[in-house]
């Protein structure tokens, strides 16, 4: 079916915002440099990315009867705070798997930010030692088990929306919102830039742009640190969900691109471009990123755009999924 005719429950204000980085863009010296905004795209718990995907799981997650929903990430994910904003917003139960994903010793990490939220929206955070993994986890299909113990009936959401069914159908839609959005501003993006883990966001992209006329890149920012594995997520959820929308072809291999050289050696630990990053764009466009996504992505476009990978007379635009809330676990990076 084509993708109008997937039910969606709406949780935005409405299309995300799109506006040029001058500064930056005048500082690189190169492409011209666009933001589409994410983190202000909703009202719910600071938005984000997953608020766009959740949109389309709501209608089954209604339809299924289910109490509580179920979902997983590290201490500081912003999915299980956007889980927790989707299950206040529903009246329903939020039961959070929160694993240590990043080794990182500030001692706050798990009372601040992203997993401070979800408490004070009255979700159930049970922590968890075990590390990163952007594969189907035990301790989420522990709980899930263990509501239906206590008499619940659980919906699970896997980590980052992205292995479920629906979960590519979000940013699918993104790609023909842009589209409109180019049509208004009078500009054409030739390439899109954005961050990559779990990899829904930019394998939704990927399948929406493909139905379109006009060729573009559509460059994913690995950040998982687990380059292979990334990349074959993204091609085999960009492939399912072109499949969902009836592109009416197969993707081609050149339309799926991660690249390596921004992530650091570990998720969620940021590398001096990071850092490099998140203070340049912060102080020539008053934009905050984030340690773990946001920074890495950026810090891939900078170098894109320096260098010329991507063209001088390019129009690019930056995705920019909305993370900041876990700066707050990440305080003694920015001391002065």
């Amino acid at each position: 079916m084509a993708l109008q005719d997937f039910p969606r429950y709406s949780l935005m204000f409405g299309p995300s915002p799109v506006h040029r980085l001058d500064r930056l863009s005048a500082h690189l010296g190169g492409a011209s440099v666009w933001a589409k905004r994410e983190d202000v795209s909703s009202g719910l718990a600071y938005g984000g990315n997953k608020i766009r995907k959740l949109e389309y799981i709501v209608p089954n997650i209604l339809e299924s009867g289910a109490d509580t929903l179920v979902s997983i990430g590290g201490y500081q994910s912003n999915h299980t705070r956007q889980v927790a904003a989707l299950a206040a917003k529903l009246g329903m139960k939020a039961f959070l798997v929160q694993e240590k994903w990043v080794d990182w010793p500030d001692v706050t990490n798990d009372r601040v930010g992203n997993i401070m939220l979800s408490r004070i929206m009255g979700a159930e955070v049970r922590l968890d030692p075990a590390g990163f993994d952007i594969g189907i986890r035990d301790s989420w299909q522990q709980a899930l088990a263990d509501v239906e113990a206590r008499g619940g009936k659980p919906y699970g959401i896997p980590a980052g929306a992205s292995e479920h069914r629906l979960g590519g159908l979000g940013f699918a839609n993104w790609a023909y919102e842009v589209q409109q959005q180019e049509a208004e501003l009078e500009v054409f993006f030739d390439t899109i830039v954005v961050c990559t883990v779990t990899g829904s966001t930019h394998a939704g992209m990927i399948a929406g742009f493909a139905g379109q006329d006009r060729p573009r890149r559509v460059i994913g920012i690995d950040a998982s640190a687990t380059l292979e594995k990334t990349r074959d997520q993204v091609a085999r959820i960009a492939r399912h969900t072109a499949d969902l929308i009836d592109l009416g072809r197969d993707l081609r291999d050149d339309e799926i691109t991660v690249l390596e050289g921004w992530a650091g050696d570990l998720y969620g630990i940021p590398v001096q471009s990071t850092l490099d990053a998140i203070r340049l764009t912060g102080s020539l466009e008053g934009v905050i990123l984030d340690p773990v996504y946001e920074g890495k992505s950026m810090a891939g476009l900078i170098d894109l755009v320096s260098s010329g990978d991507i063209p001088k007379d390019s129009n690019v635009l930056y995705a920019h999924l909305g993370g900041q809330p876990a700066l707050n676990a990440y305080a003694g990076l920015f001391t002065s």
